[in-house]
């Protein structure tokens, strides 16, 4: 078991959290409170010229890094990571993704991919049941494994890097790749690949987006078996096609 230096840890908790926090901002601000959040971005940056994404990305951010980065208890972070630790690498991942994404004029996605969702939500299940002492599993100890989680982080890292080069979900592979190259090469946040990959908060986003991508699936199976009894019961629909068929015959 081979755990990363504080020091390090502490220095990503307080930029990680800073990044995380200003992706939630520039996601829900914008979206609960436009006329403030562009009020408060032009009088930081009464520029004219300057972009308003980019504007807005690069103050948010800004302040963000500026407040985790106090020292001690007048930091944020050190509230935050009392109760949640340190974020993930893979939500630290797609905190930069989704600012990426920001800082191009593209609107914030509040759902996480289902692809992802579904296995994050499903894993976390199982380890937080095996927390709280439901199962026996041993799942969390074995991302301590001198072997098996070295190994699975390389080949999740190089599943990763063939999807980026061939254009297949690449945000989500961007900030899967960061997390496993957080864990291979720094061990942060904790030492664990579990940690890595998986936090209180990305978990609850992850069991929010599937229950979300669950009920449009159902809703758009129920269109479709609306349209289709609707089709079957209209009988309109079917005249036109056994007129043609007569005349022809």
């Amino acid at each position: 078991m081979s755990l990363p230096d504080l020091a390090l840890q502490i220095v990503y908790g307080r930029l990680a959290w800073a990044l995380v926090v200003a992706a939630m901002l520039l996601a829900l601000l914008p979206a609960l409170a436009p006329a403030l959040f562009s009020s408060f971005v032009c009088r930081l940056t009464p520029s004219p010229a300057a972009d308003g994404a980019r504007r807005s990305t690069a103050v948010v951010v800004g302040a963000s890094v500026l407040l985790m980065a106090l020292p001690g208890a007048a930091s944020p972070a050190y509230w935050i990571a009392l109760v949640c630790q340190y974020p993930s690498g893979l939500m630290t991942g797609c905190a930069l993704v989704s600012l990426a994404a920001r800082w191009r004029g593209r609107p914030a996605d509040f759902v996480m991919p289902a692809g992802l969702a579904l296995p994050l939500a499903a894993a976390g299940l199982l380890l937080y049941l095996e927390a709280f002492g439901v199962l026996a599993l041993g799942l969390y100890a074995g991302g301590f494994g001198p072997a098996a989680a070295p190994l699975l982080a390389c080949a999740a890292a190089i599943a990763c890097a063939v999807a980026i080069a061939r254009g297949v979900a690449t945000g989500v592979a961007a900030a899967l790749l960061a997390a496993v190259l957080l864990f291979s090469l720094l061990r942060l946040p904790s030492g664990n690949l579990w940690d890595a990959l998986l936090d209180p908060l990305l978990w609850s986003w992850a069991l929010g987006s599937a229950v979300v991508a669950l009920r449009r699936q159902r809703a758009a199976r129920g269109a479709v078996q609306l349209a289709l009894q609707t089709a079957s019961d209209d009988p309109g629909m079917e005249e036109p096609e056994f007129a043609h068929a007569s005349g022809n015959e």
